[in-house]
């Protein structure tokens, strides 16, 4: 009984989603048209049910390279009205289209010449008259069994704010990338997904010296950049070697004196090293098969384009050696 309610409900969601795609039109296009034109914001606002839907819509614009916020209609009539620019796009929803709060600011917004994008049931309703573009979603009934409850009304109108979200997306070739960079406390698994160059340090950053230098300058540059190694490159920047504060400590504690000792002597020759356009994730895996914190980055022709370490790609205290 409780499963086939269930299976119902979801039966009736699905149909009224398929109602709205089905009834799509032109409408949308030029609502996408009308947000790619705004210089500035798009301005989510509604009450209740569709207030929190409009939030969500508003999170998801963000997210994906739409600058939006939510704009709650009461406290907008109470002074944050004063948020909302003239070339500010307004995306108003309600199902009625009859909300008499929403409808009290969209008539201060339309004073304003705030252009207007309705998401709502009533295409002939008041919502819809202050609008430039309607965006309907009316759907044939709700899940509720009253058919009062908004149920598919809700869902409805939440996929049709993801469509328009996707859409836009799309006209602003928004990449992958570019959602990563809006998710910095996104998951391990995400953030591993990034090429190389997104997350290894260059210029001033890199640890690195001239093979020809003494000692001494390598030990200081290996401290004052503080990433526990320092890369040895050539006159033509081609990487000849490594050192590590590992071989300075074996070193020392093995009696030798550093005194008599050359760069060339105590570095590490051909070490491990990776290509820029690898994934982070193989990084990761080569630091963690050979235990090292701290990788080069080099081109094809082996020359340092930069370093990575292991807090770039897991943030301090995230990472264990799992061998």
């Amino acid at each position: 009984m409780t499963l086939a309610l269930a299976r119902d409900v979801l039966a009736v969601e699905a149909e009224a989603i398929l109602a709205v795609r089905d009834r799509l039109g032109s409408e949308f296009e030029q609502a996408v048209d009308l947000i790619m034109a705004c210089p500035s914001r798009l301005i989510i606002t509604g009450i209740g049910k569709s207030g929190l839907v409009g939030q969500k819509i508003s999170a998801t614009l963000n997210s994906t390279g739409t600058p939006s916020f939510f704009l709650h209609p009461v406290e907008a009539m109470h002074g944050d009205l004063g948020m909302v620019a003239p070339t500010d796009v307004v995306l108003a929803i309600s199902y009625s289209g009859e909300t008499s709060e929403l409808n009290s600011l969209l008539a201060s917004l339309r004073e304003r010449n705030v252009k207007i994008i309705a998401m709502t049931g009533g295409a002939r309703s008041t919502l819809a008259g202050y609008a430039a573009v309607t965006l309907d979603v009316a759907v044939p009934r709700e899940a509720c069994p009253l058919g009062l409850v908004p149920t598919s009304s809700t869902t409805a109108t939440l996929a049709l704010g993801d469509a328009l979200a996707v859409a836009l997306l799309k006209r602003k070739q928004f990449r992958a990338e570019d959602f990563r960079r809006n998710h910095p406390g996104g998951s391990l698994g995400e953030r591993l997904k990034v090429a190389v160059r997104e997350v290894m340090l260059t210029g001033s950053a890199v640890p690195v010296v001239n093979e020809s230098v003494p000692l001494a300058d390598a030990i200081a540059e290996l401290n004052e950049k503080n990433l526990g190694a320092v890369m040895v490159c050539d006159d033509a920047g081609t990487l000849r070697g490594i050192l590590t504060d590992g071989d300075i400590r074996r070193l020392l504690s093995s009696g030798a004196s550093l005194d008599g000792l050359t760069l060339a002597g105590c570095m590490t020759r051909n070490p491990v090293t990776i290509a820029s356009d690898l994934m982070a994730a193989d990084a990761l895996s080569i630091m963690q098969t050979r235990e090292i914190t701290v990788l080069a980055v080099v081109d094809h022709r082996f020359r340092l384009v930069g370093v990575l370490h292991l807090h770039d790609l897991l943030g301090k205290g995230e990472f264990r050696f799992l061998i």
